[in-house]
């Protein structure tokens, strides 16, 4: 029953794409998902308000207060997904504290790379209090095919101390256009979308059963 936070304060590293995504590829595997919109934009309700026939629940919080509830919440779900908000901290300390796993969606670029570090702080504090818990690791997001990019960012960020995983998601038209009508890539017909979430959906569940100091699923 892991919680699990995509966090990134800077905006536009695609963490509602992901979230979205994630949510249905757990869902196409049987397992019960609760999709999570903490963010007050509502990007994630305004996804899932464009399908009537979404088959994923979703419920808001975007107050600190309200993100506190989801431990109990959480127990009637094999994943808890929460699509983080940008910008605000206590929503972002919030969702820290109630998390098992939290993934960090980055861009290829050093401002991206950059702008985590605050959040990297923040995630590190918690732990120190919580024995390790909740566990990081990065995602290189928005990639364009036929880079090399994706080993200097790898390398840049391991300086953080959190694994990343090996899976790129790609930047392809596909993501903006399902997500326009509530649907997700398993919708559409972009087999190479659908093997990328399918693949980073196995480097979570490989990552997440992994043994706190045998984590070992970075790409570097």
């Amino acid at each position: 029953m892991p919680i699990l936070s995509l966090l990134n304060p800077k905006g536009g590293s695609g963490k509602t794409t992901l979230s979205t995504n994630l949510a249905r590829s757990f869902h196409e595997r049987g397992e019960r998902v609760l999709l999570v919109d903490s963010d007050p934009q509502g990007s994630a309700r305004d996804w899932h308000a464009a399908n009537d026939s979404n088959p994923l629940p979703l419920i808001a919080l975007d107050r600190p207060n309200n993100v506190k509830t989801l431990s109990s919440m959480s127990t009637s779900y094999d994943w808890t997904i929460i699509d983080g908000a940008a910008k605000l901290e206590d929503m972002i300390a919030a969702a820290i504290k109630v998390s098992d796993l939290i993934l960090i969606p980055v861009q290829p670029s050093p401002y991206d790379i950059w702008a985590a570090s605050d959040l990297v702080d923040f995630v590190k504090a918690r732990q120190e209090v919580t024995d390790g818990i909740p566990r990081a690791a990065f995602i290189i997001t928005r990639m364009i095919e036929g880079t090399r990019l994706g080993q200097e960012v790898t390398a840049a960020l391991g300086e953080y101390g959190f694994p990343v995983l090996t899976t790129r998601i790609t930047q392809r038209q596909i993501y903006p256009q399902t997500a326009s009508e509530g649907l997700s890539v398993f919708d559409g017909l972009n087999t190479k979308a659908v093997a990328e979430m399918q693949a980073l959906t196995n480097d979570i569940l490989t990552w997440a059963a992994a043994d706190t100091a045998k984590e070992s699923i970075n790409g570097a």
